[in-house]
């Protein structure tokens, strides 16, 4: 039996006599002793494009996520990460009758290590990261890796 975690995130909105014909959507979530987050819908969704919103959040979530279980697997299997970066995109999709969901989600992580010998295991790491990354589990929609891998420049 593994062991069990617990996240509490609080929201507040309230309602503002400026929109009059629909609710605004902008509103806060506080997780004790961290930054208070402004969020609102998405721009498409009639939110504001200044805030973070749900579906930002979400994609976020994979990505950080992705990179923290693929670090950790590099440092079990004694590749060093130089540097670690990703352009992400998720696919959200919305029907008829204004339900929707993400139909997946595209990771392209940019990965730097200092030994070309490891390069192999270092993209082939990738799946391993997806199968220990918390978010990913908790997801119901395809998470795709188009991973590259270079040496890090040596001086």
């Amino acid at each position: 039996m593994g062991f069990k975690h617990v996240f509490i995130a609080k929201l507040d909105w309230f309602f503002s006599k400026k929109e009059v014909a629909t609710y605004t959507k902008s509103h806060t979530i506080t997780i004790d002793g961290k930054a208070v987050l402004h969020v609102s819908a998405a721009k498409a969704f009639k939110g504001d494009p200044a805030l973070y919103n749900p579906e930002d959040l979400l994609l976020s979530s994979v990505v950080s996520c992705h990179m923290m279980s693929y670090l950790y697997v590099c440092s079990q299997n004694g590749i060093d990460v130089v540097s670690y970066t990703d352009e992400a995109e998720a696919s959200l999709e919305v029907l008829a009758d204004g339900s929707g969901r993400f139909i997946a989600i595209k990771l392209n992580p940019k990965v730097c290590i200092s030994n070309k010998e490891k390069i192999d295991e270092a993209l082939s790491l990738h799946k391993k990261a997806n199968q220990l990354c918390f978010i990913a589990n908790s997801c119901n929609f395809p998470i795709v890796h188009f991973a590259t891998c270079e040496i890090a420049a040596t001086n």
